[in-house]
């Protein structure tokens, strides 16, 4: 299997990294989804079956596996596409397809079973059922457009000039959504800063989309797309201001939403502290009262129940700043890149 994916044309590139096959953010942004319904699903496996009198391993152990599988799907794919083997990705799709059949096998017979859509279970399967579904939709689009399976000429693609270029060394455009979040590509210029002095050589030159020529051609187009609108209208004057944000108003907006996104996210702090506080405070009041065991062929827990257990409030505390402090920085990053680029172009 190996083989047949090596007859796909790989170039050698001087950097780790390659470009992205069609709907790779969107491909990464719906696994992380996966994962983080597949902790969810961990978590309400494990409080339904704190609750009854003896073990029921099938509420949580399928979750961890598909949380296995998921993580392996992501290490999977990111080395086929850095080493740009396409046809590799059949068995990617082929696990979607299976995933997302026995998924709505198992949402059918919740149906079948009568089971209400307030239960927290139901909703987490017809989620990874439309989850499921879009990676395999996002599979289907990379075989339309690269032409791999059932195609007798398949897309030939040629990596950015910037990745043949050895003196460029700043990849935060081309690594992966993973990478860029968390800057691991920058650990090579770390470490190497840390055990000698960091001259502009080892830098390296800028890709060609930073460079101060080009974001100077983007907004002069921008400022001459004014020129000839004004020109219709003989009271008016072209404004510098509306060809700046024509010309850089997509990442503005961009680092305007990942802000507001980490201030909302700033909310689930407060929200979980009192929920873990309020969690202890009813336990503290029921210690002298029996508690209640659920009968195991009802073990099915609402979303209401599910949010009143503390460890589950304190998982979700901790994915939730982690989650406010990336976006934060990503923020941060598209403001700071976005002003020097345009900068350079004035």
């Amino acid at each position: 299997f190996p083989g047949w994916g090596s007859q796909s044309s790989k170039v050698q590139i001087h950097h780790n990294t390659w470009l992205h096959f069609p709907g790779h953010n969107l491909r990464w942004i719906l696994t992380f989804t996966l994962l983080f319904v597949h902790v969810c699903e961990i978590a309400e496996g494990i409080v339904s079956d704190t609750q009854m009198k003896s073990r029921h391993l099938h509420l949580f152990l399928p979750a961890i596996m598909g949380f296995v599988a998921a993580t392996v799907s992501i290490v999977y794919y990111h080395n086929i596409e850095t080493s740009n083997f396409p046809k590799l990705l059949l068995a990617l799709f082929l696990y979607w397809i299976m995933a997302f059949v026995t998924k709505t096998i198992k949402l059918v017979r919740y149906c079948q079973d009568g089971v209400p859509f307030s239960q927290l279970r139901f909703c987490i399967t017809g989620m990874m059922v439309i989850l499921y579904g879009l990676l395999m939709a996002v599979e289907i689009n990379v075989i339309r457009v690269r032409r791999y399976v059932f195609f007798m000429n398949p897309q030939k693609v040629k990596p950015p000039e910037d990745l043949q270029d050895l003196g460029v060394r700043f990849l935060q455009p081309f690594v992966n959504l993973l990478s860029k979040a968390t800057y691991w590509w920058m650990n090579t210029l770390i470490i190497s800063a840390h055990k000698k002095p960091v001259d502009l050589k080892a830098i390296g030159k800028l890709p060609i989309a930073m460079r101060a020529l080009t974001n100077y051609v983007c907004l002069k187009e921008a400022y001459e797309e004014q020129k000839k609108k004004v020109a219709e209208q003989p009271n008016r004057s072209p404004s510098i201001w509306l060809a700046m944000y024509s010309a850089f108003g997509r990442p503005i907006l961009l680092s305007s939403t990942f802000r507001y996104l980490a201030d909302l996210l700033g909310f689930a702090g407060p929200l979980c502290i009192s929920g873990i506080v309020q969690g202890f405070q009813n336990t503290t009041n029921n210690t002298n009262t029996t508690e209640k065991v659920k009968d195991p062929s009802n073990s099915y827990l609402s979303s209401e129940e599910f949010l009143r257990n503390v460890y589950v409030l304190a998982v979700l505390l901790f994915l939730a700043l982690i989650l406010q402090r990336t976006f934060l920085q990503a923020s941060y990053y598209v403001t700071t890149e976005t002003g020097i680029n345009l900068r350079g172009a004035l």
